[in-house]
């Protein structure tokens, strides 16, 4: 449908709606008014990585269309952990290790968001504050009435567990109430009138529209995201050295800025409508660009996603020291850094050191295949040492992953 206010044409036209209720009803409202919307993240560790970054970005979005972001950290249903389509249940978190976590997380935010008081600037939630005072017996009669164990035992994200034959405990069969009493709590408190996830969590959003009608009358809406897959099918976010972490203490800045520039030519156009602030003709211009030219477009993919969650200086280093690298054959200031005590150190632990290889063995399937080496030489011997002074060496891992040891 063509749509009237301007956070469901953009969020339309950058592809970020996956399924809706009520499109016209939403449609409507976000033209008479400022919507405040929601998205939960629960603090299971202290970054989140690009896998959130779609639902960051959704956030941003409102606030870029007049409407109120509420970013809600689960201090509260981060105790049991969200089972939506997981294999088994996450390892649980003392209070502390969620304080800490939250507190991590909200750095993130600050980035990507304008806080305050003003009518559309964003806030900042905990559902601890409601959820850690719930009286047992009390709740389950006023809010566990309204959830019917059959309906929830079909949303397809139990399903998979329990087809699988895999446990779910009772604690877990518990997160969707909260999450559904979550928004009915957002809705009084903060006036929230949407709520927005990624397409696995669909049934807990409905649930939560459910209960706001069925307990106070109250309209509310949810709008999902499609799964973000690369054009080769792997998940977004994923890669062989693991998360793509949105902390620069996690990650240096250079790996996230090479992450964009390795987007594969099918994925630019739609990364950057995603994960980026350029104006949408300007990237219909980029996307079209064809071989070698297409470089160009993958660079400002990398430098507006860096700069947005890095900083515009860490985007520049990490442009330059790429440009010194591949360009130049030089050793860029910004790539990852391995201090190595003693004067030397092997290939295994220095590709071990800079995160090429989370282990002794991978280390050796990447020497036997060809793919590591030294200063631009290639190093067949797994037992080969490397002698560390005053100069750093550069360290590669196939082409496009390079890395510094330096005395430490």
């Amino acid at each position: 449908m063509a749509y009237t206010s301007d956070l469901l044409r953009t969020l339309d036209e950058r592809g970020y709606v996956h399924q809706m209720t009520d499109a016209a009803a939403l449609d409507r409202l976000a033209v008479s008014q400022v919507v405040p919307g929601y998205i939960g993240f629960d603090p299971t560790a202290p970054s989140l990585h690009v896998g959130s970054l779609v639902q960051i970005m959704l956030l941003r979005r409102m606030q870029q269309t007049g409407h109120k972001p509420i970013v809600l950290m689960g201090g509260g249903t981060g105790k049991i952990g969200d089972p939506s389509f997981k294999d088994e249940a996450r390892k649980l978190l003392g209070e502390d290790g969620i304080k800490d976590n939250v507190a991590s997380i909200k750095r993130i935010f600050e980035r990507f968001l304008t806080f305050g008081d003003g009518p559309t600037d964003a806030v900042m939630v905990d559902n601890a504050d409601w959820l850690d005072k719930l009286e047992y017996i009390p709740f389950l009669r006023e809010v566990g009435q309204h959830f019917s164990v059959n309906r929830m035992l079909s949303f397809d994200s139990v399903k998979l567990r329990l087809d699988r034959e895999q446990s779910l405990s009772f604690l877990e069969f518990n997160y969707m109430i909260l999450q559904a009493y979550d928004f009915r709590e957002l809705a009084q408190r903060h006036g929230c009138r949407l709520q927005m996830g990624g397409s696995d969590q669909w049934g807990n959003i409905v649930n939560g529209i459910e209960l706001a009608r069925r307990m106070d009358g109250t309209e509310v809406f949810g709008v999902t995201t499609p799964l973000i897959t690369t054009a080769d099918g792997g998940k977004m976010g994923k890669t062989m050295a693991g998360a793509v972490w949105l902390h620069e203490d996690q990650l240096p800045h250079f790996d996230y800025w090479q992450f964009w520039r390795n987007t594969d030519d099918r994925d630019v156009g739609r990364f950057l409508r995603l994960f980026t602030d350029l104006p949408l003709d300007e990237i219909a211009r980029l996307e079209k660009l064809e071989g070698a030219e297409i470089n160009e477009a993958k660079k400002i993919l990398a430098n507006e996603a860096t700069a947005m969650c890095r900083g515009r200086v860490a985007a520049e280093e990490a442009a330059e020291t790429a440009r010194r690298t591949f360009e130049e054959g030089a050793a860029g200031a910004a790539l990852p850094n391995f201090a190595v005590s003693g004067g030397s150190v092997t290939i295994v632990d220095a590709l071990i050191g800079l995160g090429f290889a989370k282990s002794k063995g991978e280390a050796r399937r990447l020497i036997a295949g060809g793919g590591a080496r030294v200063d631009g030489e290639k190093v067949a011997d797994e037992n080969a040492v490397i002698a560390v002074g005053g100069e750093p060496v550069k360290v590669s891992s196939g082409k496009k992953n390079h890395g510094l040891l330096t005395a430490g």
